[in-house]
């Protein structure tokens, strides 16, 4: 989703927001003449890829980089629009899957298994089953920048004690929560659906509980009428039930996530509950450390249902974010790009910050770090949910091509919305699956 990776912003919606940490080279774009250049997204993990340039250029002025932030639905455009023209920055900040296959088809990304073969360490550090995302024809041509996102339920305690309820385990538990919460006077979940891609959470787990992995894996593969399945019928129903319950707070189509409204709502006490990724815990304890110091975020799995073929282990979300290599850079900032992914990424002081803001890094052996960390029980939930799940299914809006996940993307809002039926859903997106 996009699911991206989805850090989210606390600045306003939309606002391209430029912090450029140091100038190597000249301007800071990462057009012709420039020197190495990186962007990436506020808020989430953003303090830590920033702290790493910063360490890096201090220690590495011949190989320096610039960095510049975007929110994340400015990014996506920009990203876009620059890949087209050729006017891409040295490091590409990405997803992996749908999006990341079509810049390789397009010759828009390098190659980088050749540095993989001269290192093992330059991928070997990674978890495999994250590092399979940045890999496409068996070769690696993007790897991990920061920490895992699995999409968790994320709750607020007091609440709940306030109504004496209990965290959802199945999906029947959670629809017997909508009316006590909104009797009570609170919104049963928060949502961004301004910003849409949050919808796509709910279906994405709903199809994997109902249908198991294999339904979305049969649509990623163009099978034709693939929409149809009914594991994807069943979850349309049932999140237009949950609408028209209430489950969701008013106006969630006006809510944007690039400002952290959504996220407000949980902490100051209007939300009881907020289906999110993972990167949603620093950008929580950023803007309201007291409710984490508090104790009253809660967190857990996404609910069962009942007589669903899916494993109730499954995840989605993303395993991480990523950096590709632009195949436009020149010999010079390809080198410098490379040194940084080597020496700089990943390093024990990045593996050390992102814990230390929340972030579970996709790397072995640090088992000893997750036990001295601040949020030991919370960070070692995320590892071993990640690094545990039978499935990890990236966000289907980067799984699948970006043509296809603007159209999923639109009909899933309108879905929401009410303004198509289950089945008007699976008729618009099955015309989206492209046939050889």
């Amino acid at each position: 989703m996009a699911l991206g990776k989805r850090s989210r912003a606390l600045l306003a919606a939309g606002a391209a927001v430029v912090l450029a940490l140091v100038t190597a080279c000249g301007t800071s774009g990462p057009g012709a003449g420039a020197g190495t250049s990186a962007w990436a997204l506020t808020g989430g993990d953003e303090q830590t890829i920033r702290g790493s340039f910063e360490s890096w250029n201090n220690d590495n002025a011949d190989s320096a980089v610039t960095v510049e932030f975007f929110a994340n639905d400015a990014y996506k455009q920009k990203i876009r629009t620059s890949i087209g023209a050729g006017d891409a920055p040295t490091l590409i900040f990405g997803w992996g899957g749908g999006t990341l296959r079509s810049w390789v088809q397009a010759g828009k990304v390098a190659d980088l298994s050749a540095y993989a073969n001269e290192d093992p360490q330059f991928t070997g550090r990674f978890l495999e089953s994250v590092l399979k995302t940045g890999m496409v024809g068996g070769k690696t041509y993007a790897v991990p920048n920061n920490g895992m996102q699995p999409v968790l339920l994320y709750y607020n305690k007091e609440l709940f004690d306030r109504v004496g309820a209990q965290p959802p385990k199945t999906w029947d538990d959670l629809m017997r929560l909508v009316p006590v919460f909104t009797e009570a006077g609170i919104a049963p979940f928060s949502m961004g659906g301004q910003s849409k891609w949050p919808q796509l959470m709910w279906a994405e787990y709903l199809v994997d509980r109902i249908g198991g992995p294999e339904v979305f894996e049969a649509i990623a593969a163009n099978e034709p009428d693939s929409w149809s399945h009914p594991a994807i019928l069943r979850s349309a129903e049932m999140i237009q039930e949950l609408v028209d319950s209430g489950g969701f707070v008013k106006g969630f189509n006006s809510i944007a996530t690039d400002n952290g409204a959504d996220a407000a709502l949980l902490y100051t006490g209007k939300a009881a509950m907020y289906l999110m990724g993972s990167w949603a815990y620093p950008t929580i304890k950023q803007a309201a450390p007291e409710f984490i110091e508090s104790g009253n975020l809660g967190y857990t799995t996404f609910p069962t249902v009942e007589g669903g073929a899916g494993n109730p282990a499954d995840i989605v979300g993303n395993p991480a974010n990523f950096w590709a290599v632009s195949a436009e850079a020149t010999d010079e900032q390809r080198q410098a790009a490379v040194s940084y992914l080597k020496d700089g990424l990943m390093s024990d002081s990045y593996v050390d910050t992102l814990l230390a803001n929340g972030s579970v890094p996709p790397v072995t052996g640090i088992e000893s770090k997750l036990a001295g960390s601040d949020a030991p029980e919370y960070l070692s939930y995320v590892y071993d949910l990640a690094a545990e799940a039978p499935s990890f299914q990236l966000s289907w809006d980067q799984a699948l091509t970006p043509k296809q996940a603007d159209a999923l993307l639109n009909n899933l809002d309108q879905l929401f919305g009410k303004q198509i039926t289950p089945q008007q859903f699976a008729a618009n997106m099955n015309k989206t699956i492209e046939q050889p």
